[in-house]
């Protein structure tokens, strides 16, 4: 259910930016940005970027996103998730960063880990990294990869984490 709401989050945000309750930027933070929305049953908070590269070039999707969301009606905090744009086989996507590997659990467009343990561990490697690959398999067969830039990330996780708390 928790992910049905940021799927459904994420698909406002992309969609209209028309309506008061949209996200709203906080701040940038080079290659990472932080929003706070209101869903009507409470703020959140979330830190996102867009990759710096894309492959294959060739293969049509929707736009990529990496996010750390905060949901704090729900006490939800640190959740890390990933969307390549285009609809995932079950269980192909893999965050890595440098010698640290990260499985991912998928449903439809989206990817996220599998528990609190995983997340806390994801967050730091990204604080201390440079940058962060998503390798996915599309239900196509057809292998993508996103390389994210992680300058920026900290302040802008801090920003989501403090407007949340």
């Amino acid at each position: 259910m928790k992910k049905i709401i940021l799927i459904n989050l994420i698909s406002l945000f992309f969609l209209s930016f028309a309506n008061a309750n949209d996200p709203k930027s906080i701040g940038k933070f080079k290659n990472w940005e932080t929003f706070t929305y209101n869903d009507g049953k409470g703020k959140i908070c979330f830190a996102q970027t867009i990759p710096l590269e894309r492959s294959p070039k060739n293969f049509v999707r929707k736009p990529s996103r990496l996010f750390v969301t905060f949901r704090k009606s729900e006490k939800i905090r640190d959740e890390v998730s990933v969307t390549s744009g285009h609809e995932y086989k079950s269980s192909s996507v893999t965050a890595t960063s440098g010698k640290n590997e990260f499985s991912m659990f998928s449903q439809g467009n989206f990817a996220w880990l599998i528990d609190r343990e995983e997340e806390a561990s994801l967050i730091k490697t990204m604080k201390k990294a440079s940058r962060l690959s998503i390798l996915a398999k599309a239900n196509n067969g057809r292998q993508t990869k996103d390389l994210y830039s992680m300058m920026g990330f900290t302040k802008a996780y801090n920003a989501a984490k403090k407007n949340c708390a």
